[in-house]
Order: structure tokens, then C-alpha cells, then sequence
């Protein structure tokens, strides 16, 4: 009988399959007896799952792959200094769990759990993490995981000196999937990263939902962010895919691009909910990010209404195409400034905002592409060819429209006669229109994702 023949790689790859594998992993459950958790977690050994029931004293660290998982009602609770749980081995899950009592340190960055740099691959999934200075930071973790939890950050202080419900750093790969984060600053931070996915994460009560800096070949998909300052700030980040997002009733913008190029953005809803004054006024009174003027703040009367300022607000930003989006209710459905050069914007729909685009600057920028152009609510065209195109072209700015964003007094004239005959006079010699942004191609229904009221 001959021996079976098999080749050095060959049991190179089986001996690696065999050291991968634990050989004894256990199952180790610890109620909460009064014991420090930590002694348990340094005598497992890699591969172990530790069940916990009941509560139990952090700070821990887990410095060997381990799965530190917990029953219903198992909680891990710090004693306000530093992280509750740092995970520093690779591959370890944090699963289950209610994690409380961090410490307040920014510069420390004190989390209710902190995942660092050489714990690649590792994933906390389904905790429910309440009141820590951040809630998950992901540090230098690549490949890490951080999915389904539920992250209540500080409620009181100033907003500043509050964490991050999740904050990325320098982690390539990471996923943050079907996570519910609410109070704190920002819902997301992600800085100086990249080939990271955001994907189906609810953000309400925040500064900014989803706050992008340095983070590049990246993914924010099917995000939802309720009632923040702002839903999501894109800055200093290239080859983006923003697609299937939701802001509703954020109060300052919805989609905030600085220094953002090369970006795809795509199926996005921004919905400017209208408030009651007496919510915008707690809002402003809080400090989140409402600057409105001591005249406005006298004036508001219990009734009044107010939306949030801009849809979209494009600073410096270049090379993005904008496709499929619905900009609805706000003051300014896109504020278009500061050399931003070579976006594309079409089929897009812009639905009841105050002022559909605000264009600083004296280039004519056309807003169609490849014979399609964008929906405009307010645009009084009529399509006697029955092609879903405009017959004229749309223009969503005048010469008064200038005036008046340099020199707002001027409102008061703009009943007046004068201003009539100006717009009658463009209206009748184009030529005499300033420079700005022109739909060529004007959608007669609207383009994208219908926005639910």
C-alpha cells in the first residue's frame, strides 16, 4: 500500500488550518458573584466564549481572542475613569452586552468600548451602550466591526465636551452596520480612514449625524438622521458613494459638502421638516448649531414655523455628480459657492424650498446632462411636445435674487415697481441675465425617490 502523496504547501496549509482552530475552547459562564471579571478573562484561553449573567465591575481588557458575551440584563459597568472594555486581541466579539461608566477624558478617548489598533477583524455587535464619553471607538482596528447596537450618549454638559456615539480612526476596512445612536456630538466620526462602509444606521438628538474627515473609498448608504444640526458633513474626502440616505428635519443642512471630490451622489432624501418655534427656540437656546439673529428670536411667535436653513450646502467641493436626489423643504434646496468646479447635477428634484438654488458666483453653470435635466417645483413650463422636457429653459436665480443676498435690507423693495420692471426686463432679454445656474433641460415630473410626507 503506497503512502498518500502529499506536497510541503500541502501540510503547510493543513498545519495552519490545525493552529487555527482551538483545540479546547470553552464555554465559560460567570453570574455576578461579587468576583472581578478580569482574573476570568486572563485565565481563558483563546477561543473561550464567557457567558455573563447579572452585573459586573469593569474596567476589563481583553488581550487574547476571546467572545465576551452576555445573557439578558448582563451588564458591564466602569468605575468612571478610562474605558469600561478594551478589546486589543484580534478576532474577539463583544456581543449582548449593557455597558455604562466610562470615564470623561477626551484626550484619553474614554469609551464605554474602545477596540484598538491590533485587534483586526474584531466586532462588537448587539450591546446596548448608555451614557459613556464615546460610545465605540474604533482605533487603528482594521477590518473591525461595530453592528446592530444601540448607543445613547451624554445628555447633559455642553455639546463640545461631549464623545462620539462611534468614532473611526485610521481603520481600513471597518464596517458600522444597523447601529440606533442618539445624544452625544456626532452620531459617526470617521477621520484620516479609508474603504469603510456606513451602512443602515438611525442618528437623532446630534450635532452631526454622520461626520466624514480624511476618509477616503468609502461607502454611507441607507442611513437615516432625524432632528440633528446637521445629517451628514462630508469634508476633506475623495471617491465617496453617498447613496440612499435620509435627512429629515435636520435643522441646518442635510447634506454638507467641504472639500469633497470625485464622489458619487445618488438617491438621497433630504426632507426639511417644519418645527413648532417654541422646539427651534430650545434648539437654538442649546447651542445646537442654530445661529439665528436676536431680531428673528424676538419675532417668533408660538405659531410660527420654521425649516431648516439649506438641503445642500456645497463649498469647494469638485468633480461630484449628483444623480436621483430629492431636495424638499428648506430655505435653499442647494447653496452652490466657493469654486466648486465640474459637478454634475441632473435628475435631481427640487420640491418647495423657499429658494431652489443659491448660486454665489458668475459662471453660467448648466444643470443637465446627456438631455435630462432636473425637476423644479416651481417652474411654471409647458411641454407642448409631450417629451417629460421643459420647452424653455429653467433659471432659478434673477439679478434681484444677488442683491438681495449681499444686502438683505433690500427686501423691503422688493414689491416696488422698479424691482418689477428689472424682472420683467430679464425676463424678456435674456442676455441681460447675470451669470449662474441655468436648466437647460427642465424635468416636467419628478426625477429619484419620491419623498414620503
Amino acid at each position: 500500500m503506497s503512502r498518500p502523496n502529499i506536497s510541503a504547501f500541502g501540510m503547510a496549509a493543513l498545519a495552519a488550518v490545525i493552529l487555527a482552530c482551538p483545540v479546547s475552547a470553552a464555554t465559560i459562564r460567570k453570574s455576578a458573584d461579587g468576583l472581578p471579571l478580569q482574573p476570568v478573562l486572563d485565565r481563558a484561553s483563546p477561543g473561550d466564549v464567557i457567558v455573563l449573567q447579572g452585573e459586573h465591575q469593569g474596567p476589563v481588557t481583553i488581550d487574547k481572542t476571546l467572545t465576551l458575551e452576555g445573557e439578558p440584563g448582563a451588564l458591564v459597568m466602569g468605575n468612571g475613569k478610562g474605558s469600561v472594555i478594551t478589546v486589543k486581541a484580534p478576532q474577539s466579539i463583544v456581543r449582548g452586552l449593557e455597558v455604562r461608566g466610562s470615564g470623561k477624558d477626551l484626550y484619553g478617548m474614554d469609551s464605554g468600548i474602545f477596540v484598538a489598533q491590533t485587534a483586526s477583524g474584531a466586532r462588537v455587535e448587539k450591546n446596548t451602550i448608555i451614557g459613556n464619553l464615546v460610545g465605540i471607538y474604533l482605533h487603528g482596528a482594521r477590518d473591525s466591526w461595530a453592528l446592530g447596537n444601540r448607543i445613547i450618549g451624554l445628555r447633559e454638559g455642553r455639546i463640545s465636551e461631549a464623545g462620539d456615539g462611534i468614532s473611526v480612526w485610521n481603520a481600513p476596512g471597518a464596517r458600522v452596520v444597523d447601529n440606533d445612536v442618539s445624544y452625544g456630538r456626532d452620531g459617526i466620526f470617521s477621520k484620516t480612514s479609508k474603504r469603510n462602509v456606513f451602512r443602515g444606521n438611525r442618528f437623532r438628538e446630534l450635532r452631526f449625524a454622520v461626520h466624514y474627515m480624511y476618509t477616503n473609498d468609502s461607502e454611507i448608504s441607507d442611513n437615516v438622521s432625524t432632528g440633528n444640526a446637521v445629517g451628514y458633513a462630508i469634508m476633506y474626502s475623495d471617491r465617496l458613494k453617498i447613496k440612499g440616505n435620509r435627512s429629515d428635519g435636520d435643522r441646518d443642512h442635510g447634506l454638507l459638502l467641504n472639500y469633497a471630490n470625485n464622489s458619487r451622489i445618488t438617491g438621497n432624501i433630504v426632507v426639511g421638516r417644519l418645527q413648532p418655534a417654541d422646539r427651534w427656540l430650545k434648539a437654538r437656546s442649546s447651542g445646537h448649531g442654530v445661529p439665528k439673529t436676536d431680531e428673528e428670536n424676538q419675532t417668533a411667535g408660538a405659531d410660527r414655523r420654521l425649516g431648516p436653513e439649506k438641503c445642500v450646502f456645497i463649498y469647494n467641493a469638485n468633480k461630484n455628480r449628483f444623480r436621483d436626489n430629492v431636495f424638499e423643504g428648506c430655505a435653499i434646496g442647494i447653496h452652490f459657492t466657493a469654486g466648486s468646479e465640474g459637478n454634475l447635477i441632473s435628475s435631481n428634484s427640487f420640491i418647495n424650498n423657499r429658494n431652489q438654488v443659491k448660486y454665489v458666483g458668475t459662471r453660467h453653470l448648466d444643470w443637465s446632462s446627456e438631455g435630462q435635466g432636473n425637476y423644479w417645483s416651481d417652474n411654471p413650463a409647458f411641454d407642448l411636445d409631450g417629451d417629460g422636457i421643459g420647452d424653455n429653459p429653467y433659471r432659478p436665480n434673477d439679478l434681484i435674487d444677488k442683491v438681495l443676498w449681499t444686502s438683505p435690507q433690500a427686501k423691503l423693495l422688493t414689491t416696488s415697481p422698479a424691482v418689477q420692471v428689472i424682472r420683467w426686463a430679464q425676463a424678456q432679454f435674456p442676455a441681460i441675465l447675470p451669470g449662474g445656474v441655468v436648466d437647460s433641460r427642465p424635468l416636467m415630473v419628478p426625477a429619484g425617490r419620491v419623498a414620503v410626507q
